[in-house]
């Protein structure tokens, strides 16, 4: 006897379409997805590329939640779309749209560039030089202190849920801010200063308004907004030091 078929549901998809230099205005294009079982949302928007519509562009690569390259909105929320399953949703109509916060350069395919020059500015390595192990340890207390801010997976979901990166195109963004603190923050760093210092501007920590919609977004819970908060004391630290001198 063969086993019984599982129920199928059918997923109303409703996508934004556009691409970028063809001078048409954005527009939803729905499509109809009847799924058995559960079903990421990245899972089928592949069948929907597969069975409906080659030309659908969208980001992925991993499958998994560790890269960061699905990133998009759905349903009004950020998030990544190897994470979410269709039958975690609160109704079958499925509205997806790329961040913003981004230029899109076609349908859920967005321009990182920016993103990652802002990165690169930070210069997110150790500075320090290579040591014997021993001489490298960091205590648990610290390494627990930086682990967070390690796990990020710069998807550029928390940049796309902050207003200031959204509106004002010179903030470094709190991916980029996040990562700066967990090299600041780590002891065996010999940085001299200089890319905190770039950063203690309107453009820099000072511009984030903390209204911790970074946090909330982010789906390894790598708090950006208390990285941030991190490079605000150790700013505010190096002035008093030196007010302090100056007695």
């Amino acid at each position: 006897m063969c086993p019984p078929s599982e129920p199928t549901k059918t997923f109303r998809f409703e996508i934004l379409r556009s691409s970028a230099g063809r001078g048409e205005p954005p527009r939803f294009e729905r499509f109809a997805l009847a799924v058995a079982g559960d079903l990421s949302i990245l899972e089928a928007l592949r069948r929907i590329q597969d069975e409906q519509d080659p030309t659908l562009a969208f980001r992925y690569s991993c499958r998994g939640a560790v890269c960061g390259s699905c990133a998009m909105s759905i349903n009004g929320k950020l998030d990544l779309g190897c994470r979410v399953q269709l039958l975690s949703l609160a109704a079958d109509r499925v509205v997806l749209e790329p961040l913003p916060g981004f230029e899109v350069l076609k349908d859920l395919v967005v321009d990182m560039d920016p993103f990652w020059e802002k990165y690169r500015r930070i210069e997110p390595w150790l500075h320090a030089a290579a040591e014997a192990a021993e001489e490298q340890r960091v205590s648990e207390p610290e390494r627990e202190r930086i682990e967070p801010f390690v796990n990020c997976i710069l998807c550029g979901l928390c940049d796309a849920a902050c207003p200031v990166y959204r509106n004002h195109d010179g903030f470094t963004g709190p991916a980029a801010l996040a990562a700066l603190h967990r090299f600041v923050a780590d002891s065996r760093e010999v940085r001299d200063g200089q890319d905190l210092a770039r950063e203690d501007s309107s453009d820099g920590v000072w511009g984030c308004h903390t209204i911790t919609r970074c946090n909330e977004v982010c789906p390894m819970n790598v708090r950006p907004a208390d990285g941030i908060r991190g490079l605000r004391w150790k700013l505010l630290r190096k002035v008093a030091g030196r007010l302090l001198t100056r007695r």
